[in-house]
């Protein structure tokens, strides 16, 4: 009987079972909670723009920038060729704007990654031997700068690592801090003219790393790597499994004697994102058009390279009016627009170098290529300065030359000069410096400095004394002037001389105030404009 009653009440209960069952769970009304009223603005930043750090900028605002009041500045720190007006574009490149502007066919939208057109114009002016390019492979950019965005936040992710050059580019830890992604840093040897240290390179590579950044032709450093150098490079990348990201906007921008070779045209199996743009070569920075060139080897890349499609959608294109006028800029712009650009710069880099190897205190590193040459400073001669930041400070106070200082691109004890403004500023800055450092040197000031550096201590000591006759030289603006004291007046009898000891003219114009020069330099204001955006 218990076990028929039991099974009555089990049938009699099954309707309501399956109707709960086809009800579903009970339904939970939500509680709507207010927010109540914010009583102060509280709109904060992203940790992404927290995150994102210039070091050019952040070390020139901090610095103590006042020129000398009678001297014009002269800003050796502006990486911008044009900014002196003494190089501008090739009449060709104008006209093919004006060209792609009247034509009225560049005023809408293009495809993300570039025109059709203009990634075939850049395919063939990047290809070479060893390396061809397809327009397929080719992404227009806002920049060399966007160029290395794109390729660093396409190819790293956070906890991932780049091995950058230092010194070197200080965007690309910029770029990459700002996607969580750590910079490793290899060393340039100096004593090889900035040649990489492929063992201390070697030994920064592990797990965590996503790519080795090379930037030939160099900012800072103004090498140029041979090519088995570059084979030497890409045999450990080669060997490790690890891509290169090329920052070659200075290709073809090297020096008499020097030849360029794009580092993907060395090594058959390297895969390479090479990133280039008019900016420097065509003298055009504010133009912003830059390009990533794809050298996929064996399909390593493929990721890579639809990952570089979609974010290159984020700026939704570069610049049409300038795609529009890419092939013809490329393709017919004249070897001589190059040829004479390259004369000016080579030729300050020889006034420059032949000058500041013989100031006392100084070393400079002869440039092969780019814009720039990097200058040591001796500290232990200057003991006015503890910095090269106070080093630079002082100048710009006491002679109105400004450089950048080697701290910038993480090497201290350096500083780097431009070698992009007109020929008279190059020498008049020269002599600015020469004057700084003949007050600031103790080697100079004690008559320390080594008989062949063909500078010498101003001599003033009596080198004769017979009774009341007395005689000394004393040497200005490339003069000997003899002083005979006779009957106790000087008298001045002038010898111009070649070989005096030392032309002193610089030093003079520091004491007396000299304000004969009047060289366009930039504005104090302007020494901070240098974001180094390629």
């Amino acid at each position: 009987m218990r076990d028929t009653h039991k099974g009555h009440r089990q049938l009699r209960c099954l309707p309501f079972r399956l109707a709960s069952v086809l009800r579903g769970p009970p339904k939970i009304t939500p509680k709507i909670v207010r927010m109540k009223g914010r009583e102060n603005w509280n709109v904060r930043a992203s940790n992404f723009s927290k995150k994102t750090f210039n070091p050019i900028r952040n070390i020139v605002e901090n610095m103590k920038i006042t020129p000398h009041p009678d001297k014009s500045m002269i800003a050796l720190s502006i990486g911008d060729p044009t900014v002196f007006g003494n190089l501008k574009p090739a009449e060709s490149v104008v006209q093919a704007v004006i060209d792609s502007v009247k034509s009225g066919k560049n005023n809408g939208y293009a495809s993300a990654t570039g025109t059709q057109q203009a990634k075939e114009a850049i395919a063939t002016y990047m290809s070479c031997p060893g390396a061809p390019v397809d327009a397929q492979d080719v992404i227009i950019c806002s920049g060399c700068s966007c160029s290395l965005d794109l390729c660093i936040s396409a190819i790293c992710y956070h906890g991932s690592s780049i091995i950058v050059p230092k010194p070197g580019f200080p965007l690309y830890t910029t770029l990459a801090k700002g996607y969580g992604v750590t910079s490793k840093y290899y060393n340039l040897l100096p004593e090889k003219n900035w040649l990489i240290d492929l063992e201390h390179l070697e030994s920064l590579i592990d797990d965590s790393t996503a790519a080795i950044v090379v930037n030939n032709p160099s900012n800072p450093c103004g090498s140029v790597y041979p090519k088995n150098h570059l084979r030497d490079i890409a045999n450990i990348a080669v060997k490790h499994k690890v891509p290169i990201i090329a920052d070659e906007i200075y290709d073809n921008f090297v020096f008499e004697g020097q030849e360029y070779h794009p580092i993907a045209s060395v090594h058959p199996e390297l895969p390479v994102l090479a990133c280039g743009g008019l900016t420097k070569r065509f003298l055009v920075p504010g133009w912003r058009t830059g390009w990533i060139a794809i050298h996929d080897r064996g399909g390593v890349l493929q990721e890579i390279s639809s990952a570089l499609r979609v974010l290159s959608q984020r700026i939704i294109g570069s610049n049409t009016i300038v795609q529009g006028a890419l092939p013809a800029i490329l393709h017919h712009t004249p070897q001589t627009f190059f040829d004479d650009t390259l004369k000016q710069i080579q030729i300050n880099a020889k006034i420059s170098f032949e000058a500041i190897k013989n100031i006392p205190g100084l070393s400079p590193i002869r440039p092969q290529g780019a814009m720039y040459m990097m200058v040591r400073f001796k500290i232990e001669e200057f003991p006015d300065f503890s910095s090269d930041l106070e080093f630079v400070e002082a100048m710009v106070a006491e002679e109105s030359v400004f450089c950048l200082p080697g701290r910038c691109f993480d090497v201290p004890n350096y500083f780097r000069i431009v070698l992009t403004v007109p020929e008279e500023t190059m020498r008049e800055a020269c002599k600015r410096m020469e004057a700084f450092c003949k007050t600031h040197n103790t080697a100079f000031q004690q008559g320390l400095i080594d008989e062949d550096s063909a500078i010498k201590k101003v001599k003033m000591d009596s080198v004769q004394s017979n009774g009341s006759t007395g005689f000394h030289h004393v040497v200005t603006n490339g003069n000997t002037v003899s002083k005979t004291r006779i009957n106790g007046n000087d008298e001045d009898t002038k010898h111009l001389s070649q070989t005096s000891t030392v032309k002193v003219d610089s030093i003079l114009s520091l004491t007396n105030g000299d304000k004969s020069a009047n060289i366009n330099g930039a504005k104090v204001d302007d020494l901070v404009n240098d974001m180094e955006c390629d």
